[in-house]
């Protein structure tokens, strides 16, 4: 059972291996920095960090509430709510860019608009966000904060000096969560927000017109920065998910 079990995951990993790799093998390094500056390449690259930004500025802190109120408190609608943002975890991305076309589209302003793409990105990372705190605050001692409270802290005085620098790892996962499936997110994105060449053409965006275009030594450029900024993300989620074990 060892060998077998070990030879498999040897086997898994090799292919992975193998694939990650495929992409240092395919990019033309004697035109790389000529893509990698190129007007188009970097105008996604600069609206996808702005968007995922704004994005993970919006999440953090809906994520956080909203998992604590799951966590600490009974209200009407509670397993219905959980349901509920559980289950666009399980949608193809290409469904919540539908819903929310379908939900928004009227609203001319924002389809087809970076705004779009912020609220795609919002939507996908949310409920991954929530995830993560929610695990996060559950591990959190309960007795803890009734002393708190009994020491005379507020409510709010013990959920800031308490509850959050005790579930501060969960907070940063979530953090890394949001921003890296926000700067990933396509399906979503693509749908309610358009794949628009310079406009809302952001990194996965990008790739995929080029691709259709033909243009595989720019996509694959692409692709490089996307896995370098996930690699990134992966790290940094590792060293936090580290510390809590």
């Amino acid at each position: 059972m060892r060998r077998f079990s070990v030879l498999t995951a040897s086997a898994v990993g090799f292919f992975f291996t193998l694939l990650l790799a495929s992409i240092l093998f395919s990019v033309n390094w004697e035109n790389f920095l000529d893509q990698l500056l190129s007007e188009e390449v970097i105008y996604s690259v600069k609206l996808s960090l702005v968007t995922s930004l704004v994005s993970t500025a919006v999440v953090l802190p809906l994520s956080v509430f909203t998992a604590y109120a799951l966590v600490r408190f009974n209200f009407p609608l509670k397993r219905f709510l959980k349901v509920v943002l559980d289950l666009p975890m399980f949608f193809p991305e290409l469904l919540i860019g539908l819903l929310l076309l379908l939900s928004l589209g009227r609203f001319k302003g924002i389809v087809f608009t970076p705004y779009a793409v912020v609220l795609a990105q919002i939507s996908v990372s949310l409920p991954f966000a929530v995830k993560v705190l929610y695990t996060s605050f559950s591990q959190v001692d309960y007795r803890l904060e009734m002393v708190a409270r009994s020491l005379g802290y507020s409510f709010a005085e013990t959920f800031l000096k308490v509850t959050l620098p005790i579930a501060k790892v969960g907070l940063l996962s979530a953090l890394v969560v949001a921003f890296a499936r926000s700067f990933g997110a396509f399906g979503a994105v693509l749908v309610f927000a358009g794949g628009v060449y310079m406009k809302t053409e952001t990194l996965p965006v990008g790739i995929f017109l080029n691709i259709s275009y033909g243009n595989l030594e720019r996509a694959t450029v692409m692709g490089l920065i996307l896995m370098a900024v996930s690699l990134a993300c992966l790290l940094l989620f590792e060293t936090f998910a580290g510390k809590n074990r």
